[in-house]
């Protein structure tokens, strides 16, 4: 698969995948309009590359600075769909999710994230 990027707007995360690190990162603020009108694309991009993974790590960064409950749902759903590949498909798949030391709720939201998954790797790490 070929690598792209989707460009931040004021409502929405950067996206960027890099195809030679099998890397998928979202930076920035989440709160759009119509989240799923937002994420449909890349959640069906998400299905056609992880049925083509074939023992590669696939590493998914999650840069957020600030999301709202919409988007917080999404996110759920998307490491839900992660979830059920590494452990149905035996996909290596790593979620490392950044936050600020400092900010308490971010810590908490990847804690309960975190809570839910059975077989996906998710690393909460805190940058000062």
């Amino acid at each position: 698969m070929d690598s792209w990027i989707v460009k931040a707007t004021k409502h929405t995360p950067k996206v960027d995948f890099d195809a030679v690190t099998n890397t998928l990162c979202f930076m920035g603020e989440c709160y759009p309009e119509n989240v799923m009108e937002f994420m449909e694309p890349i959640f069906s991009w998400l299905e056609k590359y992880l049925k083509q993974l074939d023992g590669q790590v696939f590493t998914v960064n999650m840069e957020l600075t600030y999301f709202n409950s919409s988007s917080s749902k999404m996110l759920l759903d998307l490491f839900e769909r992660l979830d059920e590949d590494a452990a149905g498909n035996s996909k290596n798949i790593i979620v490392n999710w950044f936050y600020d030391a400092n900010n308490d709720s971010a810590e908490e939201y990847g804690v309960e994230f975190q809570e839910d998954l059975e077989a996906l790797t998710f690393n909460l790490v805190p940058r000062n």
